[in-house]
């Protein structure tokens, strides 16, 4: 897949992200002649609650497990993806090992009961080793997506029921009540102590999505109170995991619209600034997040709900990175019968172009791209995908650039001391035109290149996305 990149960008008609205008940035010319490496945040959506696209079903053993988790990871380092969003908390649960919450059924089939091994820990050895980032997926207040659900002893419906709230079929945590924020906070900062994961992640579940049947969330509090709340959240577990890892990277994926009527001809049936207290805006303009993610599934047409111009109105509303969520999944699905996978390819080289920030984008879900639903999958391989890229850097935290590697070729192999850096990119020179060839570990010290690459240019890649200069070596 890397040499059919490398093809693709040589000559005509495959396309390949490493021009101008519609394509993943890449910043202009670095030393030596070399250009700087392409930057774009490529990512998908692992959802372990109903075993939505990992494990495929719950009561798997462990090496099945591993094994289909192994197959996504491939397919993504075979389309040259760099980041998987990794659902660990469903609810209340986890799919690591805590001393804190119980074993999520979803793995085993019982609720406490262990699969056997450290699925995050897997992921991350996994996923590092073919050069991914693993963004840690929380749901920090949902306790139970169906209130019939059996509970281990442990569960904090029954440790702790003072702080849950009946809504419709779910149970939740009631966020006016500190100890939920901090229940949510200790779990998480956990996992960004013990894990080596690259982002925290979370979605637009603060509260749940109301139904008129039941009507407001039974807390007594008015949507301003719970904005109140959960900004607090936001905030205070920003501060925690920058004061604790500076290069994990915290990321939020609001619901695509902030609020009926804006942007003027923008329709929807919720208000997730008043019924969801999300005021995702704030958080964004605050600086409280490190990339907002919001769900923009929509097709591009009818204006009412238009891709193009959410993404627009998002990308003007704070300095940070927002890459948005786009539905691969509903690729010829009954949620949107007839969409076609262009439409997605369509709404990737829109998230190159539209407004400012770094490019990146995120699909809903990895389970649609492995089934190349509408052969979404082999499109994008051919096009967009046709070259890898560097997840984009973190310059409001840090924009030190790292120490230059030191480096040697023989024949077709170059190796390499990257100087305690996290990655390796690595461009080639091939017919006087230099183009990116890989990223991986650093830890891996040497690879194979094409045999007739005229030289082979080499950087250090650090935890927050700096880059080194590139050594050159013929």
């Amino acid at each position: 897949m890397l040499l059919l990149g490398i093809l693709c960008i040589l000559f005509s008609g495959c396309g390949g992200p490493v021009s101008s205008g519609g394509a993943a940035s890449s910043g202009g010319v670095a030393s030596n002649g070399v250009p700087d490496f392409p930057r774009e945040f490529r990512g998908a959506w692992s959802a372990c609650i109903y075993n939505i696209d990992w494990p495929s079903a719950k009561g798997l053993s462990a090496s099945a497990q591993k094994s289909q988790l192994i197959s996504i990871l491939n397919k993504m380092q075979a389309m040259n993806m760099n980041a998987l969003i990794f659902q660990v908390r469903p609810h209340a649960d986890a799919v690591y090992k805590s001393n804190l919450e119980p074993w999520s059924q979803w793995l085993s089939g019982s609720m406490g009961r262990s699969p056997g091994y450290d699925p995050l820990q897997f992921c991350l050895e996994q996923a590092h080793a073919r050069g991914i980032e693993v963004h840690a997926w929380f749901n920090p207040f949902r306790a139970l997506s169906n209130a019939s659900h059996p509970t281990s002893s442990n569960h904090i419906t029954r440790t702790k029921p003072h702080l849950i709230k009946r809504y419709a079929n779910y149970k939740w945590m009631d966020i006016s009540k500190s100890e939920s924020s901090r229940t949510a906070i200790n779990v998480i900062m956990d996992v960004v102590k013990r894990y080596d994961i690259d982002g925290v992640h979370l979605d637009d579940y603060f509260y749940p999505y109301p139904k008129k049947a039941y009507g407001s969330f039974p807390d007594g509090k008015t949507p301003a109170q719970r904005r109140s709340y959960v900004n607090s959240f936001v905030s205070g577990l920003y501060r925690d995991v920058k004061s604790t890892k500076p290069w994990v990277r915290v990321g939020i994926s609001p619901f695509g619209i902030w609020r009926p009527g804006v942007p003027s001809q923008i329709e929807a049936n919720v208000d997730a600034y008043e019924d969801l207290a999300a005021d995702s805006r704030k958080w964004l303009k605050s600086g409280w997040v490190d990339y907002m993610m919001p769900q923009l599934y929509w097709r591009d047409y009818p204006a009412k709900q238009s891709y193009s111009a959410l993404l627009s109105w998002w990308r003007s509303q704070g300095s940070r990175p927002v890459w948005p969520g786009i539905a691969t999944s509903r690729i010829n699905s009954s949620d949107d019968p007839g969409r076609p996978a262009s439409e997605i390819t369509k709404q990737v080289a829109l998230s190159r172009s539209i407004g400012r920030n770094w490019n990146g984008h995120a699909h809903w879900s990895v389970k649609s791209l492995m089934q190349n639903r509408g052969g979404i999958s082999s499109s994008l391989s051919r096009g967009a995908y046709g070259a890898p890229a560097l997840v984009p850097p973190m310059p409001w935290v840090n924009s030190s650039r790292p120490v230059a590697p030191t480096g040697s070729r023989s024949g077709s192999t170059v190796s390499w001391n990257a100087n305690g850096a996290s990655k390796v990119a690595i461009q080639v020179l091939i017919n006087g035109q230099w183009v990116p060839y890989d990223v991986m570990p650093a830890y891996k010290k040497r690879t194979a290149i094409p045999g007739n690459a005229q030289s082979v240019a080499i950087r250090s890649v650090d935890r927050f996305g700096n880059t080194s200069a590139p050594i050159v070596v013929q």
